[in-house]
């Protein structure tokens, strides 16, 4: 299997979009909900960063409004490739209800994953704007901030949830793999007929 550039049954394609559609959906609520906590904690890191990143989508949204929509264009296409790498592995191919209990359980491990990574950077960036923050006088200077600690905290957490995403992914993709070898495996001409038969 070329996992990059794959070659698979075009019966299967329905089912990975499914996946990977339902991916981009789970991350883009999340990256919603994700950036309101962040602007409550730092105004300044969109009002002064990420405002300016995405200015091509500010459709004069109040900034709240635009503080999700930002979230949700800096989060879903990764929940879009972990839905179409998770079927890659499998997961697509998993007979009902199978295929949706290890579903969950999969993208509740990426979503976990980056709860958790996220709050333990909001911790360390807590922690750290405690002290000494001159190491962050660049950012200072170039966005003109005026509480620093805040926009630490957040650039923490920012950065340790993509982490955790990541390390989620590969923990989900391990997961499938292993309930893979567990479970009847429906072939790629019968996977069709079963849904049929099921709806």
């Amino acid at each position: 299997m070329n996992f990059l550039f794959p070659t698979f049954a075009a019966a299967r394609f329905p089912a990975m979009l499914r996946f990977a559609l339902t991916g981009a959906l789970i991350a883009s609520v999340y990256g919603a909900i994700h950036d309101q906590v962040s602007f409550a904690i730092s105004p300044e890191y969109f009002t002064k960063l990420k405002f300016r990143q995405f200015a091509w989508a500010n459709a004069g949204w109040p900034p709240r409004v635009f503080a999700s929509v930002v979230g949700v264009l800096a989060t879903w296409w990764a929940g879009l490739f972990a839905g179409w790498f998770m079927a890659r592995m499998g997961l697509d191919q998993f007979p009902s209800p199978q295929r949706r209990r290890t579903a969950i359980r999969a993208f509740s491990l990426v979503l976990a994953a980056t709860i958790v990574a996220g709050t333990i950077g909001a911790a360390i960036g807590y922690f750290t704007s405690r002290g000494d923050v001159s190491g962050w006088d660049e950012w200072r200077e170039k966005l003109m901030l005026r509480d620093v600690p805040s926009f630490v905290i957040v650039a923490w957490l920012h950065g340790c949830g993509y982490a955790g995403a990541l390390l989620g992914l590969i923990a989900a993709l391990v997961y499938v793999r292993r309930q893979k070898r567990h479970m009847p495996i429906v072939g790629e001409s019968g996977l069709a007929a079963i849904d049929t038969q099921q709806q």
